[in-house]
């Protein structure tokens, strides 16, 4: 069943391509019209869209799977338990995957828009 953008991975993705690289700015231009296909089960926020591909145009990443962004995550005491990672597939938008590499930390979409925004 496919849902509109929630704020929370809008929001995810804004902070990853806030870049001015060609890329980034391209994939910002399909945000408009993503929606979300489907999330992972386990909890950690990662959402695969969904993209009318006949409205916007494709980012120049080339052909294939590619990680068009990515960011490292931060907890408040500097420790970096993950990462958010933007797949583009053939220069669209395709899935924001969020990973943890600690057993320790809690790493989902809720933590990575905590840790990605710029401290107040």
């Amino acid at each position: 069943m496919t849902e509109s953008l929630p704020d929370d991975v809008a929001e995810v993705l804004e902070l990853v391509l806030s870049t001015d690289e060609p890329v980034h700015v391209a994939l910002r231009q399909q945000v408009p019209g993503l929606s979300v296909k489907s999330r992972c089960t386990c909890g950690c926020g990662t959402a695969y869209f969904e993209l009318d591909t006949s409205e916007v145009v494709p980012a120049p990443t080339g052909p294939g799977t590619v990680v068009a962004a990515d960011a490292r995550l931060f907890t408040e005491s500097g420790e970096c338990p993950g990462e958010v990672l933007v797949f583009a597939q053939g220069g669209y938008l395709s899935w924001l995957e969020v990973c943890s590499w600690s057993g320790d930390v809690e790493v989902n979409l809720a933590a990575a828009r905590r840790w990605l925004r710029p401290p107040s």
